[in-house]
């Protein structure tokens, strides 16, 4: 509502139309002023008034057929009526609140009553007028929520995506960023890591189903927080098998050397485990094999269900340094050996010739840690 408050009188006798105006504008209110019905509906759709004061007996438009024609018209916003008439006539009052006005006075208008009843209308407007802003306000917001709702779905099944191979905090790291350009497919130098447990195969084909999944959670939980914890991007299980790179999607200097240190760790972790595996008569051993090479990486998949994957002979090299290591070795090719010599103890094993590869392969067993 405006301040100072518009108040339009119409009122087809000049007199009365000049009273209210000088008792209204004492008063500090803006007065507009109509000398019919027909000149006061057209100022009231032009000028929007706060408050009208309407004379109900006038020539060409009564005040019923005005108030009718304002309450009908929904491009006009709330505007209160306060019916005036000349006698006390119960008949003209009941009319005038049937056909919506707001209140009624009567002629002579009385200061004391004007001025009271006046305010009691714009009162009325004023608070009307904010409930109207609150309900357009819900109103916006609640257009907008489904889109913030949807909004955010999609953001929760991005870092989803990104959380079931990429360690924490590089998924986080990514989602902060917004940018998942790094996940199209592309070519790098990586270090990859396959590692599996020796003796599962006759393991689960005498055991029962609930033995197995049992002996897999043990080991996925024993295995898949070090992963992480060497910042390591979990391709996915394979049975008992586990790929891992390292050097994306986000670049690191030292690939191999968390590579070497992560498999020391797996093996120390799976030496732990082996122990109540004995007891309960599961022969079960664990081996890894480490390669490095260029890739081609990135997401495949159809919609709905899409992973990232590496692709490329340095993963080949990797799964076949693992079927060919025997229980507690960790077997890397030359390159990775070469890379990690400033922390890794190894013994040389020679060249091996893995199936699937042309060549034979200079293959070196890591032993553990330096120092």
């Amino acid at each position: 509502m405006r301040t100072p408050a518009r108040i339009l009188v119409v009122d087809d006798t000049p007199d009365n139309v000049e009273i209210l105006k000088m008792r209204l504008e004492s008063q500090g209110y803006e007065v507009l002023t109509a000398a019919d019905g027909e000149e006061g509906l057209a100022k009231i759709r032009a000028e929007t008034p706060d408050l009208v004061l309407l004379d109900i007996m006038m020539p060409k438009l009564d005040g019923i057929e005005v108030c009718k024609r304002v309450k009908a018209d929904a491009s006009l916003p709330f505007i209160p009526i306060i019916m005036v008439t000349a006698k006390a006539d119960t008949r003209d009052i009941v009319a005038g609140l049937e056909a919506g006005g707001d209140d009624y006075l009567t002629k002579p208008v009385d200061h004391a009553a004007l001025t009271a009843r006046v305010r009691s209308m714009l009162r009325i407007k004023s608070l009307h007028d904010k409930t109207e802003a609150q309900a357009a306000e819900l109103a916006s917001f609640n257009r907008t929520l489904e889109e913030r709702v949807e909004a955010q779905v999609k953001e929760i099944e991005r870092a989803g995506r990104l959380k079931r191979f990429l360690p924490p905090q590089v998924a986080e790291m990514m989602l902060g960023a917004g940018d998942e350009r790094m996940m199209e497919s592309h070519r790098r130098d990586i270090v990859a890591l396959m590692c599996d447990l020796r003796g599962f195969t006759a393991f689960a084909e005498t055991s029962e189903p609930e033995d197995v999944m049992a002996l897999l959670s043990e080991y996925h939980e024993a295995l898949g927080p070090l992963v992480f914890a060497h910042e390591g991007t979990l391709e996915g299980y394979i049975g008992d098998g586990m790929l891992v790179f390292f050097n994306d999607p986000l670049p690191c200097p030292d690939a191999a050397e968390r590579a070497v240190k992560l498999a020391v760790a797996m093996r120390e972790a799976v030496d732990a485990l082996k122990l109540g595996w004995r007891r309960r008569g599961h022969q079960i051993g664990f081996g890894v094999g480490i390669a490095q090479g260029y890739a081609t990486l990135g997401r495949i998949g159809f919609e709905g269900r899409q992973e990232y994957s590496a692709i490329g002979t340095v993963i080949n090299l990797a799964a076949r340094l693992c079927s060919e290591a025997k229980d507690g070795q960790i077997l890397i090719s030359e390159r990775v050996a070469t890379a990690a010599e400033a922390i890794a103890e190894t013994s040389p094993i020679g060249e091996i010739s893995l199936k699937g590869l042309s060549r034979p392969v200079v293959t070196l067993d890591i032993k553990g840690l330096k120092g």
